[in-house]
């Protein structure tokens, strides 16, 4: 089923095309009804052919929809990028035009490339009746953080004035993975909540035993404090320290756009608190929470730094909000290394668990006579 998602997402192009040719179809009120009938069928589309052998799983139909808008952005960024043409000049204009921004690119890039994986893998674990939990967490956090400064960023920056009715379909992309985030973050999880001697030896060992978490605490708190440092010049503090750093280091935070300083507001007010939380959960044994958590912010974190870095690479940034030459090397560095800290952190909680388990009780340990919890069975880890 995937690889006929894969081929049939790609007659989004035939779409584009003919309404790139068309110029009756490119007024602002018919792009809306065009998108809306588009989605209507496509959800149609799939849902008669698999009707024979219905997915368990609504988001399957999700994924399959968001597979092939994953093709529109694609060619949205490519072509505003120069590479191909005839297919969005119409968009451009009387659509979204904000979508050519640095940062509307790289997040098009992001949708229709990463995302897109992401689909595919997820929809071909949807029809083998594998689980899928983890890796639609990760999407759920990465699509919640791309639309919610993309919608916010509309409004605040300077296209705050160019909306067309088109922007009102974004909400539907927002929508979506805060569903999706929630009804993963109920279901069962893929892996056991509770250990057994493993468990009790990790959660034995002190700090100074566990070098790999003092590095990623120090990471940790390396990112919060960046985080409030920009989150703050976001905020026009008048911090000498801020006026610095956006003057001599990250002038991208005062972009126009208003994507930067939406990112940096989300992070600082969202992602912020749940740094702090994973500080917790690496000092505190038992967070079964940790797994769930760390991968939905690695997904938002590693989206937004890539659409955030790759904004102020892009030569569609201005002069004045390009990093100084002097200072470049040392503010990628930086970004690169705030991308990787909570990804490092996911990695570590999911390829040794045990410290973030709940503890089995053993015989003895219960209250109970010892012949009584002879009957009683854990899931031991």
């Amino acid at each position: 089923m995937e690889i006929f998602v894969f081929l049939f997402s790609f007659s989004a192009l035939g779409i584009l095309y003919g309404m790139n040719t068309i110029s009756e179809l490119q007024e602002p009120y018919v792009i809306l009804e065009i998108g809306v009938a588009v989605l209507v069928i496509v959800f149609l589309f799939y849902f008669l052919i698999t009707r024979g052998n219905p997915p368990k799983d609504f988001l399957f139909f999700v994924f399959a929809e968001f597979s092939f808008t994953c093709i529109i952005d694609l060619t949205s960024a490519l072509e505003y990028d120069g590479i191909i043409s005839g297919f969005m000049e119409f968009y451009q204009k009387t659509g979204e035009p904000y979508l050519g921004t640095s940062y509307g690119i790289m997040m098009c890039y992001w949708d229709g490339i990463a995302h897109f994986i992401m689909y595919l893998m997820m929809i071909s674990r949807i029809t083998d009746r594998k689980a899928y939990r983890t890796l639609g967490l990760f999407w759920a956090g990465s699509l919640c953080a791309n639309m919610s400064v993309f919608i916010v960023g509309i409004v605040a920056g300077k296209y705050g004035s160019e909306i067309h009715p088109a922007f009102w379909l974004n909400f539907l992309f927002l929508l979506m993975p805060v569903l999706g985030a929630i009804l993963l973050f109920t279901r069962p999880k893929d892996r056991p909540l509770i250990g057994g001697y493993n468990a009790q030896h990790a959660q034995s060992l002190k700090l100074i035993w566990r070098p790999l978490d003092i590095i990623l605490l120090v990471l940790l708190l390396a990112a919060m404090a960046f985080t409030i440092l920009r989150g703050l010049v976001a905020l026009d503090s008048p911090l000498e320290a801020c006026s610095i750093y956006l003057k001599q280091y990250e002038p991208y935070l005062k972009d126009p756009v208003g994507y930067p300083r939406v990112m940096m507001l989300h992070l600082f007010f969202y992602a912020l608190p749940l740094l702090g939380a994973f500080v917790y959960g690496l000092l505190k044994p038992g967070c079964t929470w940790m797994p769930d958590w760390t991968i939905f912010l690695a997904g938002a974190m590693i989206q937004c730094q890539w659409s955030h870095i790759g904004g102020f690479l892009h030569p569609r940034t201005t002069a004045p909000y390009r990093i100084p030459s002097d200072a470049f090397w040392l503010v990628l560095a930086a970004n690169l290394l705030y991308a990787a800290t909570p990804v490092l952190v996911a990695l570590r909680v999911y390829s040794n668990p045990y410290f973030f388990l709940k503890i089995a009780p053993f015989p003895g340990q219960t209250g109970l006579p010892i012949s009584e919890e002879k009957d009683t069975k854990y899931k031991l880890k």
